[in-house]
């Protein structure tokens, strides 16, 4: 068996390359109260600042995952972390909301050239013995991100400004880059006959799925704009399935449906993300409009969700390779429901200890279900198709993840609006942080406190969403998953090898 020799090595680029998406989108969510206040941005402009950026990854995943395959993953990589390095470093001079919804958008080209590569590069350079052990650091990784994100975006606001959010990018991408040039070999996969309308298809498909999920909530099922959008999406990707089956050269094998391992570990992570899409929506506003926390203290807040992950982590990665796949997947799901379970509980006196627990449980499903569900879907992706087959993967997880996001957010909105009071003013009753702001200017005490009681009965709800989300992803891996004979013998730790 010929082991590549740098593969732990390459191993800490694809861990940086990943950082930066992670830190990025986690840091975000903390900031968006001072964005509210500072830019003058509106309810509907944080939910384009946070969507701009999901419409355009989701879309392009597909085709950036094809163009790896095809022109090289290292390369595209490369290219993926520039772009967004450089896109980050825009957003911290804009001015207005549009232009920050501009700089998200280039982020999202740049994360959807950066996504795919990474796990699609980690199955190819390690083994099958070994690559467990690899995807647990991956994973860890992404839990130092989710905490160090908001921690970092905390503090950063807190001494700076809501910019500094963006500009914590710039160096993390800059080391990513010159670490790719020096440590990792080029690969790509066979030659294939270029795809363009797939690559058309799927792009027009998928930004219309997300924009039909977006404009959904809002404005509801027979809206004009949503009819158009989901008219486009059923055509788009309607077509982009009937010409994969029958190009002879398609861009994504469609085949890959037909594991039930990875068909399995994609929909329970997809309904996972529709949980997680909301999660911080929620909880970064209950934390500083609710229990008035600084940003820098709200980043503080999630530190028991990401030491739960990386305990359990070593664990899940441990007893994964005696146990299997499905039993750490169901499990650790079932823990992240009960997560949500905790968070319905929650009311304004209740102080943090809740979310606490809640956070913590969440964390430690986390830890064992990703990366036995991811190890089950990659496991399953040939190594010619790794690039395509990783997009795949975190294409559906990023429609789920925009659902959340679209699905929760709408739920909270319309539940905080009917649990205010009717003789509060109509500006109030649009979102808590309106309500905060018309409670400050005008001294009152009273609309302030209905506010928060309504957005923690509101948050009840959105959270009750999130619990079924996951209990219906337990309920698939259940079904759907199945596990390999064990490996032989346990992959070595990986500090050893660093």
């Amino acid at each position: 068996m010929n082991r590549h020799p740098r593969r732990w090595l390459i191993l800490v680029v694809l861990c940086l390359s990943t950082l930066v998406l992670v830190i990025d989108n986690m840091a975000l969510n903390v900031a968006i109260p001072t964005l509210t206040e500072e830019l003058g941005a509106s309810a509907q402009d944080i939910q384009w600042i946070l969507d701009s950026y999901i419409l355009v990854f989701a879309g392009l995943l597909l085709t950036a995952g094809s163009l790896s395959d095809r022109f090289g993953r290292r390369r595209v990589m490369i290219i993926g972390l520039v772009l967004f390095g450089a896109a980050s470093l825009a957003a911290t001079l804009v001015t207005t909301p549009e232009l920050l919804i501009a700089a998200r958008t280039l982020m999202g080209v740049g994360g959807a050239l950066i996504m795919p590569s990474t796990l699609s590069i980690l199955i190819t350079v390690f083994e099958e013995d070994e690559r467990r052990s690899a995807m647990a650091a991956w994973s860890v990784v992404a839990m130092v991100g989710l905490v160090g994100g908001p921690v970092a975006g905390g503090l950063l606001i807190a001494q700076w400004w809501w910019g500094a959010v963006f500009l914590i990018n710039v160096p993390i991408a800059i080391l990513a880059v010159v670490a790719a040039l020096a440590l990792m070999p080029e690969s790509k996969g066979p030659w294939r006959k270029p795809d363009p309308v797939g690559a058309l298809l799927s792009t027009v498909g998928m930004v219309a799925l997300v924009w039909t999920i977006i404009e959904l909530p809002r404005n509801g099922l027979t809206h004009p704009a949503t009819l158009a959008g989901a008219a486009v999406t059923v055509v788009a990707l309607g077509g982009f399935v009937v010409w994969e089956l029958r190009t002879p050269s398609p861009m994504v094998p469609l085949g890959l449906f037909r594991d039930r391992n990875f068909t399995g570990g994609s929909v329970s992570l997809t309904l996972v993300e529709i949980a997680n899409g909301g999660l911080l929506l929620g909880a970064t506003q209950y934390l500083q409009f609710v229990l008035g926390y600084t940003p820098a203290q709200t980043g503080l807040a999630f530190i028991p969700i990401a030491v739960a992950a990386l305990a359990f982590n070593a664990v899940g990665a441990t007893l994964g390779r005696k146990m299997g796949n499905r039993p750490m997947a169901v499990t650790g799901m079932l823990l992240v429901a009960a997560g949500f379970g905790v968070l319905t509980t929650l009311s304004p006196g209740d102080g943090y200890w809740v979310m606490g627990v809640a956070l913590a449980l969440m964390g430690a499903g986390s830890g064992l279900a990703a990366p036995a569900a991811i190890a089950a879907i990659m496991g399953a992706v040939p190594a010619e198709h790794a690039g395509v087959g990783s997009a795949l993967n975190d294409t559906i997880q990023q429609a789920g993840a925009a659902l959340g996001v679209a699905a929760i957010g709408s739920v909270l909105s319309a539940a905080f609006t009917g649990a205010m009071p009717e003789s509060a003013p109509e500006q109030a009753r649009q979102s808590i942080g309106d309500a905060i702001a018309v409670a400050g200017a005008t001294g009152d005490a009273g609309l302030a406190h209905a506010a928060r009681d309504a957005f923690t009965t509101a948050m009840a709800s959105g959270f009750l969403v999130g619990a079924a989300g996951v209990l219906a992803a337990a309920v698939v891996a259940v079904l759907l998953l199945r596990d390999r004979r064990p490996e032989p013998a346990p992959a070595e730790p990986v500090a050893a090898h660093l």
